[in-house]
C-alpha cells in the first residue's frame, strides 16, 4: 500500500515536471481564453490651431475641424501639411472659428481610424471641445479617411465634408444620418468621380436626409482649393449639431 501510494505521487511529480504534459490532447476542440495586458504606444504629430477668442472666455466650448491631408503630405516634416486646406489658409492669416486639429500621416502609411480617434479623445482632454460640434473633412487620400473615419465612429461627428475620396456603398446605412457634403472634381484622373457618386447614391438610398454632392465641372484631382475656399462650407459645417440627432 506504501509502495502504491509512494508511485503513484512519484508519477505525479514527474508529470508535472514535464512540459505540455496536461495540455490539450490533439485532435480535441476545447474551449480556451486569453487574458493579457496589452500596451500601445500610439503616436500622431499635428498642427494644433486655437481662435483668436479662444482665451477670452473660460466658459466657452469650441467646435472641432478635423483635416486630413492628401497622399503627397505624408512623412515627418509637419510644413508639408500646411500646403493645401485650413492649415494653409490659417498660414496666410486667415482666422477660423473652429479649434482645427491637422494631422501628418506617416510616410508610406495611410490615415488609421484608431488613432485619430486617439487624437480626438486627447484634445478634447486638453481642450475646451463642445463634443457635439466636431467635423471632418480631408482630401483625396483624406478624402476616403474622411469616409474611413465616420464609419468607424458614425455617431461622434456633427456633420462630414469628404473631397475628392470614397468610401464603402454597402456600409452607407452605417452613418445615414451623418451630414454630409461631398465635393469632386468632374475630370478628376486620379480618383473617378464616380467614387464620390457611388457614396451619395448609397447615402440618399439609406435615407440620409441631409447629403449633398458638388461636381465641379472643370477640376481635375485639385477640387479642394475652390472647396476650402468657400465660406459656405464653413457655415454649413457649423449649422449641424450632433444634438439634433439625439
Amino acid at each position: 500500500m506504501t509502495n502504491r501510494l509512494g508511485l503513484s505521487l512519484a508519477l505525479a511529480v514527474a508529470l508535472l515536471s514535464v512540459p505540455g504534459a496536461f495540455a490539450q490532447k490533439a485532435g480535441a476542440q476545447e474551449p480556451k481564453a486569453l487574458k493579457k495586458k496589452i500596451t500601445k504606444v500610439v503616436r500622431c504629430d499635428y498642427l494644433l490651431y486655437l481662435p483668436a477668442d479662444y482665451g477670452r472666455d473660460s466658459s466657452t466650448r469650441w467646435p472641432v475641424l478635423l483635416f486630413l491631408h492628401g497622399s503627397g503630405e505624408r512623412g515627418s516634416d509637419l510644413q508639408k501639411v500646411k500646403v493645401h486646406g485650413p492649415p494653409k489658409l490659417i498660414g496666410q492669416g486667415k482666422e477660423m472659428p473652429f479649434i482645427v486639429v491637422s494631422p501628418q500621416c506617416p510616410e508610406n502609411e495611410s490615415w488609421s481610424s484608431e488613432v485619430l480617434g486617439t487624437l480626438l479623445d486627447e484634445v478634447e482632454k486638453k481642450y475646451r471641445v463642445d463634443k457635439d460640434r466636431e467635423y471632418v473633412t480631408g482630401l483625396s487620400m483624406g478624402g476616403f479617411g474622411t469616409w474611413d473615419l465616420t464609419m468607424a465612429f458614425p455617431t461622434r461627428f456633427a456633420a462630414i465634408a469628404p473631397i475628392c475620396g470614397g468610401g464603402t456603398p454597402r456600409r452607407a446605412g452605417r452613418i445615414r444620418n451623418v451630414p454630409a457634403w461631398i465635393f469632386h472634381g468632374g475630370k478628376d484622373p486620379t480618383v473617378p468621380v464616380k467614387e464620390s457618386q457611388d457614396m451619395y447614391d448609397a447615402l440618399k438610398a439609406a435615407g440620409d436626409p441631409d447629403v449633398k454632392l458638388t461636381i465641379y465641372p472643370d477640376p481635375q484631382h485639385d477640387s479642394w482649393t475652390e472647396t476650402y475656399n468657400n465660406p459656405e462650407l464653413y457655415t454649413w459645417l457649423l449649422s449641424h449639431s450632433r444634438a439634433e440627432r439625439k
